[in-house]
C-alpha cells in the first residue's frame, strides 16, 4: 500500500504538470529527487531513508513525499538511479535539500554486515545546498550522488561510520563521461578535470565501466588510476554538453 501510495503521487506530478500548463491562476512546481551513487569497494552499502525536505529562500520548509526504506547504494551505479522523493511546490525557489537518515545503515564486505553508525546531526537532517529556481508546470528533477567509497568511514576499534558525502546534480544543466577499461575487473579511480582545474571523481565497477556525471559543460582531461604496478591512462580534449552523455570508449590497463 506505501508504494503504491508513493507511484500514485509520482503520476499526480504528471496531472499538476497540466493542470500548470492550462491554469495560470495556481502557482505549482512539481519536484522529484532521485537517488545515485558512485560504485565503491564494497559488497553492499545500505542507507536507511526517511524522510527528503526541500527548503525556501525564505525559510520555507516542506516534506516531500518520500518512500522511505533501506536502499543499497551499490544497486545505483553507473548512470542507475530511482526515485525517492516527489511532491509539487508552492514555493519557485529552493534553496537546500534536508536528507533525513535513520539510524539502520549498514555496510558488507567479505559477506559479513557491520553496522555503520550515523552521527545524530546527519539523522536529524543532512544540508545540501542546490539554489534552484524554478519554472511554473515543469517537473524539476535533482539527483542526489550518494559517494558510497568516501561516505564509509573505517574506525579506530574496528567498526565503521557513515559520513555522508553527497553531490547534488541536476540533469538539465550538466553532463557526463562515460568508458570502459579492460581486463574486466581492474579497480580504478576515474577523475575527470576540466579546463578551470575543477574536478570529479568515480570508480570503475566490477564490468570495467565507469560514469562521472554532473559535469558543468566544458573541456575535460579524464584520467584513469587503477593500483600499482599497473599504469595510469589519460585521455584529453574531452568536450561536455549539457543534457548529453559523451562516450570516450575502451581503454587498456597495463
Amino acid at each position: 500500500m506505501k508504494k503504491m501510495k508513493f507511484i500514485l503521487s509520482f503520476i499526480m506530478l504528471g496531472l499538476l504538470i497540466y493542470s500548470c500548463n492550462n491554469d495560470d491562476t495556481n502557482a505549482s512546481y512539481p519536484y522529484a529527487v532521485r537517488l545515485t551513487d558512485a560504485p565503491g569497494p564494497y559488497e553492499e552499502v545500505n542507507v536507511d531513508i526517511q524522510g527528503v525536505e526541500v527548503i525556501g529562500d525564505d525559510g520555507k520548509i516542506v516534506a516531500l513525499n518520500v518512500e522511505k526504506g533501506i536502499y543499497n547504494l551499490l544497486e545505483f551505479s553507473n548512470g542507475v538511479d530511482t526515485l525517492i522523493a516527489t511532491d509539487s511546490l508552492e514555493i519557485s525557489s529552493v534553496k537546500q535539500i534536508r536528507l533525513i537518515l535513520g539510524a539502520d545503515n549498514t555496510v558488507v564486505l567479505d559477506g559479513i554486515s557491520y553496522p555503520l553508525s550515523t552521527p545524530s546531526a546527519e539523522q536529524s537532517g543532512l544540508k545540501l545546498q542546490v539554489n534552484q529556481t524554478l519554472q511554473e508546470g515543469i517537473l524539476y528533477t535533482v539527483l542526489l550522488d550518494f559517494d558510497a567509497n568516501k561516505s564509509v568511514v573505517k574506525l579506530g576499534n574496528g567498526g565503521y561510520q557513515l559520513k555522508p558525502v553527497i553531490r547534488t546534480i541536476e540533469k538539465a544543466i550538466s553532463g557526463s563521461i562515460k568508458g570502459k577499461i579492460t581486463p574486466i575487473g581492474t579497480m580504478a579511480v576515474v577523475e575527470a578535470t576540466s579546463s578551470t582545474a575543477v574536478s570529479y571523481t568515480s570508480n570503475v565497477n566490477e564490468n570495467g565501466d565507469f560514469l562521472v556525471m554532473g559535469l558543468p559543460p566544458g573541456t575535460y582531461t579524464i584520467t584513469i588510476t587503477p593500483a600499482l604496478p599497473l599504469l595510469p591512462v589519460t585521455k584529453t580534449e574531452i568536450v561536455v554538453t549539457a543534457g548529453l552523455t559523451t562516450d570516450i570508449g575502451s581503454f587498456i590497463i597495463l
